[in-house]
Order: C-alpha cells, then sequence, then structure tokens
C-alpha cells in the first residue's frame, strides 16, 4: 500500500489539475508535492500524470487512481465528520465522588443549564479516581494537592476540613474550644484516615471522642443535620448547610490543600466539555 501522504498528493494534484495548487492545499511547496507524485508511479510502475507546461493531464490509469481515491478519502471524511458530529451531540460525562456531586455540583447546574439549555451533563459519582479515556469520561473532579500524572490538573475549590453541628446540639454556640470537643458526640466515617488524622492534628485524642460511625460522607451528614453529632466535612461540601443555617461552623483552619481538582486526559477537549469546564472554574 502506498504511503497516504503521496496518495494525498496525488489526489490533490488530481482534482484540482495543478501541483501548485494542490500544494496551497496541503500547505507544502511545490516541489513536495511533486516529489510525492513521482514516488508513487515509482512505486506502481505506472505513469499517472503527463506534464504539460504549467499544467498536468492524467493518464487513463491516473484517471482510474484518482476516481478511487478521492473515493476514498471521501469515505473517511465522511466518516469522521460523523464521528465529530456524534461527539458533539453526545453528553459531557463527569466523574466526582458521589459528596461531591450532590453537594456541591448537583446545587450549581441550574445556573449552568440557564445559560447553556442544549449542553447535556451526564453526572457518574464513583468514589474511585477513574481511568478517564479508558472510561470514557470528559472530566473528572479529584481529591488531594492535584500531583497526579497522566492527567491534565486545575484548581476547583479548597476542600480544606471544618467541624460544623445542628445549632441545637451546640446551644447555638459558634466556634468552640478544642477541650468542648472533646466531649461532644461525633459522627465519622468507619473508613478515611485523613479524617483520623486532621482531628488529631488539631488537638483531640480520638480514642477518647464519643464517636458513631457511618459507612459515607452522606450518611455522616444526614446524621450530623439531624443532631446526633458534630461532623467533619470538606468545608466545600457544606456550602448549602452552613448558608442556610441547618448547621454551623464550629471549628476552621485555613489549610491550602488538600483541594478539589478538575482534571482532563491530555489533549483537546470537545467544546461541550470545553464550555462546562470553563463555566465550572468560575464558579468559585
Amino acid at each position: 500500500m502506498p504511503s497516504l501522504a503521496s496518495l494525498r498528493a496525488f489526489e490533490a494534484a488530481a482534482r484540482l489539475s495543478g501541483f501548485s495548487p494542490a500544494a496551497r492545499e496541503l500547505n507544502v511547496t511545490h516541489a513536495a508535492v511533486s516529489q510525492q507524485v513521482r514516488a508513487l508511479e515509482a512505486e506502481l510502475g505506472l505513469s499517472l500524470i503527463i506534464r504539460s507546461g504549467r499544467g498536468i493531464e492524467l493518464t487513463a490509469d491516473g484517471r482510474a487512481l484518482a476516481a478511487a481515491v478521492g473515493d476514498g478519502f471521501q469515505t473517511i471524511q465522511t466518516t469522521i465528520a460523523a464521528f465529530a458530529n456524534r461527539d458533539e451531540n453526545r453528553p459531557v460525562r463527569v466523574t466526582s465522588t458521589a459528596a461531591f456531586t450532590s453537594e456541591w455540583l448537583m446545587p450549581r447546574l441550574r445556573g449552568f443549564w440557564t445559560l447553556h439549555p442544549d449542553i447535556a451533563i451526564s453526572l457518574h459519582p464513583d468514589s474511585r479516581p477513574l481511568d478517564l479515556r479508558r472510561e470514557g469520561m470528559d472530566l473528572g473532579v479529584r481529591y488531594g494537592r492535584g500531583n497526579w500524572p497522566g492527567v491534565e490538573t486545575r484548581l476547583l475549590t479548597s476542600a480544606r476540613m471544618v467541624v460544623a453541628a445542628d445549632p441545637s446540639l451546640v446551644d447555638g454556640s459558634g466556634r468552640l474550644p478544642i477541650e468542648r470537643l472533646q466531649e461532644l458526640p461525633w459522627v465519622l466515617m468507619s473508613d478515611w484516615p485523613e479524617q483520623r488524622a486532621w482531628l488529631e492534628s488539631i488537638g483531640l485524642d480520638i480514642d477518647r471522642l464519643h464517636v458513631t460511625l457511618v459507612l459515607t460522607e452522606e450518611l455522616a451528614m444526614t446524621a450530623a443535620r439531624q443532631g446526633m453529632g458534630l461532623v467533619v466535612q470538606d468545608k466545600a461540601l457544606l456550602e448549602q448547610d452552613l448558608a442556610s443555617g441547618r448547621l454551623i461552623l464550629i471549628h476552621d483552619r485555613e489549610d491550602s490543600l488538600p483541594a478539589y481538582f478538575l482534571v482532563t486526559a491530555p489533549g483537546p477537549l470537545r467544546r461541550p466539555a470545553q464550555i462546562f469546564r470553563d463555566w465550572l472554574l468560575n464558579q468559585v
């Protein structure tokens, strides 16, 4: 099979009746097109083009090959255009944790659809850091320090941990000293070592806390809203609760990391995904 470059040069020269217009279309030199066509003729052992002054004429073999190659390139172009149209119309697929999806992302989507009602968003909550390309995801939101290999990252929003509670649990008090936090009941996740390390870092003795363990962040926040105990959570996921007064802030520390990062696979994004990405980055 001859090289694609030589076939492309021949097809353009045949269709445009000259090396110069073919060179302009392919953004190469006249000599490059002529050289590719000569190489194709040598490989096939056929005369395809008769050079006539500044123009060219096709031999019978040249006309046959030009028709076949032209049809082939048109089929390729049509297929690629169909791929592009399909990709432009499919929903933007976004993966993030269930808690981030429900507490941070979902409350903002109405604003996006007000601006872009024609762009569909498909949310895929998952606690695992998915391989974006393999799983067909356009965007991901990950929690951490933003130094993951194989993806491009952009800071989305702070994920610093805070302590919050139902106002009735603490008699409406706001910030409390560590000694008081040590005495109150807590609702914590059973498998979140970072949470335990953070509580210890602010001076709490974890082994002496009165703790109710639950399996997920969502259950911990639900229990805290019912006044069952203090909850430690990323402040970004408590925005709605704190704004409405359903929970109040008990302890805060101005940590810059960890954070939530918007991640994409290397390479270009589809236009709908670009629009959603840029909108997300403007939400903070």
